[in-house]
């Protein structure tokens, strides 16, 4: 397998470079023309832990993938910094689309996306907008705006998240006024700040030698408050995600229900639904086994509907 780290221009505005880790089969020929997975990083992370290590092991199967850094995160440009904007996060995957389409070696007409927790929502939302992908693959998914309604366990009804939206907008307003960057965490910042063992292990990934990363640190600013609460990374699924899908999860996550709700909401026909037991949330991120059981599943789904 080859790698590359790149950089282009997005077309979304805002003078944003997009930072990012192109992968190439062993056997690589750049006058062939190769399937292209464009793979999303969970909420507070980059392309160098769990999106990267997908895409790696995709490449292996023959495709050319890319990972890559939201806009306002990780090596690539933007202000303010660690910006969760999931509008922009979903804009993203179209952008580094648009760089795909450019490469002579990529074939346009077969592009996938997929994503892992906050990607793998934003990797569905971007299918429903975006014809240009051509199935869709998700691990361990979240619906973003669903987790900051209904939280985790889906157990808080949506009205209850009203005074989240107040603390968006009371964020934005000390900001004006020339307050530093209010801030929010998007996984536990501390050991004793998880509320669940699972979440504890969220802290884990993130924060200790597990996966650390210093352009990771897990939070977000408090303002993205405003466009995540409001935000379904699903919206509109019955109609227009027409395009084949392939959902992992594990059967003892707390998230499972959102994935749940996609496989049920997908208008496609050729949708799968592919649950590893044994495994939580987090597991899916990194641990071996089963990581190699989510490409098992993501791997012939990605041949079959791309090549």
């Amino acid at each position: 397998m080859i790698m590359h780290k790149v950089n282009f221009k997005s077309r979304n505005g805002e003078d944003i470079i997009i930072a990012a880790v192109s992968n190439f089969p062993a056997s690589f020929d750049e006058g062939r023309k190769y399937p292209a997975i464009v793979v999303a990083h969970p909420g507070g992370g980059v392309k160098e832990q769990t999106a990267g290590l997908y895409a790696r092991k995709l490449s292996e199967q023959g495709f050319v993938t890319i990972a890559f850094d939201a806009s306002y995160q990780g090596e690539s440009t933007g202000e303010p910094r660690q910006l969760e904007n999931p509008y922009i996060r979903t804009e993203d995957i179209s952008a580094v689309i648009d760089y795909l389409t450019t490469l002579s070696y990529v074939d346009p007409d077969h592009i996938g996306a997929m994503g892992i927790c906050a990607g793998g929502g934003y990797a569905a939302n971007a299918a429903i907008n975006d014809r240009r992908i051509k199935a869709v693959g998700t691990v361990s998914a979240v619906n973003i705006g669903s987790m900051f309604r209904n939280g985790w366990d889906n157990n808080i009804k949506s009205a209850d998240a009203i005074p989240v939206l107040e603390a968006g907008s009371n964020a934005r307003s000390a900001e004006a006024g020339g307050a530093t960057t209010v801030t929010i965490p998007l996984a536990p910042l501390r050991k004793e700040d998880a509320p669940n063992k699972e979440l504890e292990e969220a802290w884990e990934y993130y924060h200790t030698a597990r996966c650390e990363n210093p352009n990771a640190p897990g939070f977000a600013t408090a303002r993205s408050l405003n466009q995540i609460v409001t935000y379904d990374a699903f919206n509109m699924a019955e109609v227009f995600l027409t395009q084949p899908l392939q959902i992992v999860a594990g059967d003892q996550a707390g998230s499972k229900w959102m994935s749940d709700d996609l496989f049920k909401r997908a208008a496609c026909k050729d949708k799968n639904f592919h649950v590893v037991e044994g495994s939580n949330h987090m597991q899916l991120y990194d641990v071996p086994e089963f990581v190699d059981e989510a490409v098992s599943a993501l791997a012939p789904f990605f041949l079959r509907t791309l090549t």
